[in-house]
């Protein structure tokens, strides 16, 4: 399972390199989950900002669940199928999908501030909470996520580089902690009907 952004220019060599660390890192990140300790192996609290510029938090979504992927504005190819499957899913649901809220925090935070994010997550719905933040911040909540991503230069420009990322959406309960992961790769049908399973 694979978030990797293809580098702009030259080989694949990155993007080969991206994709076996993603299925490495979701092969380790499932035998926790499936482990029986699911509460305690993924997710946490964190601190982003919204599109608006205010303070978000974990404990801003309680009372409803929280389906969240992490991935980045100049993505070409996985993030924006990935955003576009899940608000189609979440049309599919019904009035079921009330209680859902779907993040989308950035891996890319030089790029994507909020107001960026506000922008990209608008152009697939606008239930979409768009988050960034500092790279420190960035780094937090994607440890505790489990999440893995790297920068990849592929030329001299200060924009000239793509990000890796695992594509994994993590579904969190009212009570914030975690319920399951689900294939962000998956088709909105497929995602509408796990997400109508899991949710009570």
């Amino acid at each position: 399972m694979s978030g990797t952004a293809p580098p702009r220019s030259g080989g694949h060599g990155y993007a080969l390199v991206g994709v076996l660390l993603a299925l490495l890192l979701f092969g380790t990140a499932g035998a926790l989950w499936f482990g029986g300790r699911a509460g305690e192996a993924v997710g946490g609290d964190f601190t982003l900002q919204n599109p608006a510029g205010q303070t978000v938090t974990a404990r801003s979504f309680r009372g409803k669940y929280m389906l969240v992927y992490f991935g980045y504005t100049h993505c070409p190819d996985v993030c924006p199928t990935t955003l576009t499957d899940v608000s189609a899913a979440l049309r599919a649901m019904g009035p079921k999908a009330a209680r859902v809220v779907p993040v989308f925090i950035t891996v890319d935070p030089a790029r994507d501030t909020p107001a960026v994010m506000g922008r990209y997550a608008a152009l697939f719905s606008h239930r979409i909470v768009a988050l960034s933040g500092s790279a420190a911040e960035i780094a937090k909540v994607a440890g505790e996520y489990h999440v893995y991503y790297a920068k990849h230069v592929t030329g001299p420009g200060p924009d000239d580089y793509a990000m890796d990322h695992s594509s994994v959406l993590y579904l969190m309960g009212p009570d914030g902690r975690f319920i399951a992961p689900l294939q962000a790769e998956d088709s909105a049908s497929n995602l509408a009907a796990g997400l109508q399973r899991l949710i009570r």
